[in-house]
């Protein structure tokens, strides 16, 4: 048997490290929105010259007083995804394809064009708000109703620890917030959620099992009985999002990233946080016959 419970204090500490350390950098440093919450355009090029690198696609465009500009492989080797701030309307792009021809010849073909106005990403990034905001309400709902508020506080604050870490990775590291990112946080509130009931499911069988077993030893005892569960799952989702994030395009990389990060920090929040909670409020068979009754 593994002693997590040996170890509680410790990662307690580094778990309000991060969480302070990912509030601090969300508050001074921010998030780096892409063009659904801050508008911009969006264009998806293919070059037939395959000497064009994105160094000098980049250099081009920024002479272009194009505000800020993004140039990233796309797809395969000759495919460019290229965003700018500037959510003009045609005359922009005549003024882009006049000027790649110019400098490179006519080597490209504009295979998408995408433009998001200042309204509508504002509507967007309202909607990502109320999204994630009504996610956490309907789970601290949910957990209140089906455990004692002990456990309930014990999701919450793993939740809270999961989507606040995630989002202070990407501010650190200054990857782009965009709609599947989004996407990725409502999943990781789920899978975080579902990995602590497993686990708290067994705290409770245990709980009215053994009177005589302190909370501290019994909730090592429900996560080693549910560790095979727990690793399967983690490892299994982690193998399909690697392959996604290596394989998958460059439109899904910061989703797959998001998520490896939700999986990680939930397999741990599970186990270091929720638990933890119960053994620093003194859960005991009483707790549970108590709210029974």
């Amino acid at each position: 048997m593994i002693a997590f419970n040996k170890y509680y204090n410790k990662f307690n500490i580094l778990s309000v490290s991060l969480v302070v350390i990912s509030l601090l950098f969300l508050l001074f440093k921010g998030l780096n929105f892409g063009i659904d919450f801050k508008g911009g355009t969006l264009i998806e090029l293919r070059s037939t010259d395959s000497k064009i690198n994105v160094s000098s696609l980049r250099d081009n465009l920024n002479q272009m007083n194009l505000g800020d500009v993004s140039v990233k492989k796309f797809g395969n080797d000759t495919d460019y995804l290229i965003k700018f701030e500037i959510n003009d309307n045609k005359n922009v792009i005549e003024k882009i394809k006049t000027n790649l021809d110019k400098s490179f010849g006519n080597n490209f073909n504009f295979r998408r064009v995408e433009n998001v106005g200042p309204k509508v990403s504002a509507e967007l990034l309202r909607s990502g708000i109320i999204a994630i905001s009504v996610a956490l309400a309907l789970m601290l709902i949910y957990i209140w109703i089906r455990f004692e508020w002990q456990f309930s506080l014990g999701a919450i604050l793993a939740l809270f620890h999961d989507v606040i870490v995630t989002l202070g990775l990407f501010s650190l590291l200054g990857l782009e917030i965009n709609l599947s990112i989004i996407a990725a946080v409502l999943t990781i509130v789920g899978y975080s959620m579902n990995d602590t009931v497993v686990i708290f499911d067994r705290v409770r069988e245990n709980l009215k099992k053994y009177s005589d077993i302190k909370i501290f030893d019994l909730t090592n005892i429900s996560i080693n009985e549910t560790l095979s569960r727990t690793l399967i799952t983690s490892i299994t989702t982690l193998l399909a999002l690697l392959s996604i994030f290596f394989f998958g395009g460059e439109i899904l990389k910061g989703f797959s990233l998001a998520m490896i990060f939700g999986v990680i920090f939930g397999t741990y929040s599970s186990i270091y946080i929720a638990n933890t909670v119960l053994v620093r409020l003194r859960v005991s068979q009483k707790t549970i016959l108590k709210e029974e009754e």
